[in-house]
């Protein structure tokens, strides 16, 4: 009797050593997949730093700029062409030159790794998939990547040049001239910029969500009228200016995504009934 106990003892710290020994193993593993991803931040880091004058002259201030793409496309169209934007661009701090320069290089390195950070997330998770889930979530970086370099370039092009040039011409009075600190102005084009393309992950978000089984396709088409009273209000706050047009052009792109987003877990739910099925009937 004693001599079974001392087997089953044995068996039992056995298992325990080898899931303690794999749960190490996977934090090592996860490790070299962060240092990595750190690296090629740090590479693209160093890369914005090196030519940083293109950088902060075409891209950074390029919104602060009359001849900026988006407004001249505006004017193209006779949608309102802005000749001058009503502002200075200043510094308070001693160190606020250099810091802009090393918190936008850092940025923009972080923006340029996303597509490597995903490929590194999907490396680690993939392992632990089944061969029916890896086929499922094929093409997550590729998408991923994809919706997140298009809500960049939306919010960049679209919603950070209309929010800056109504705040700019908004004045309260004459006498009160508009000066901005090179740290809110950075601050305000990099929040505008990166929200807008976390946003765009939504589709992402909502095929995780549904593969889990919290969200369904069918849900999604039952709440449409809410999640449209929703979008309205997040495409008013993304969109500062009072402009009906400008907050269309904001809101448009969500109700796009919602609407690509149940197609998503449509998809996922026919799948995930049809396995349903299979199983019972096995």
């Amino acid at each position: 009797m004693s001599e079974n106990k001392l087997v089953k003892a044995i068996t039992e710290k056995g298992k325990n050593l080898e899931a303690e020994m794999s749960f190490f193993d996977h934090l090592e593993t996860l490790r070299w997949h962060l240092i990595r991803s750190a690296i090629a931040i740090l590479i693209f880091t160093g890369v914005a730093f090196w030519y940083y004058d293109f950088i902060y002259n075409e891209i950074i201030m390029g919104p602060f700029k009359p001849s900026f793409w988006t407004y001249r496309m505006l004017c193209h169209f006779n949608l309102g062409c802005i000749t001058h934007i009503n502002g200075e661009i200043i510094n308070t701090e001693v160190a606020g030159q250099f810091m802009l320069q090393l918190n936008s290089s850092i940025l923009i390195g972080i923006i340029i790794s996303v597509p490597y950070i995903l490929w590194e997330i999907w490396r680690f998770v993939k392992p632990a998939l089944l061969d029916k889930e890896k086929k499922a979530a094929n093409g997550f970086v590729f998408y991923a990547s994809m919706l997140f370099i298009i809500g960049i370039l939306f919010g960049y092009y679209i919603i950070a040049p209309e929010s800056i040039s109504f705040l700019a011409g908004y004045t309260v009075s004459d006498s009160i001239h508009n000066q901005f600190t090179v740290s809110s102005y950075l601050s305000m084009v990099a929040t505008i910029t990166l929200i807008i393309g976390l946003v765009f992950e939504l589709p992402i978000l909502i095929y995780i969500l549904a593969s889990i089984g919290i969200l369904s396709g069918t849900f999604m088409r039952r709440t449409r009228r809410y999640a449209t009273i929703i979008l309205l209000i997040v495409g008013a706050i993304i969109s500062p200016s009072p402009d009906f047009f400008t907050t269309l052009i904001s809101t448009v792109p969500l109700f796009v995504l919602y609407e690509v987003g149940i197609v998503v877990a449509s998809r996922v739910e026919k799948r995930r009934a049809k396995k349903h099925e299979e199983l019972m009937t096995s």
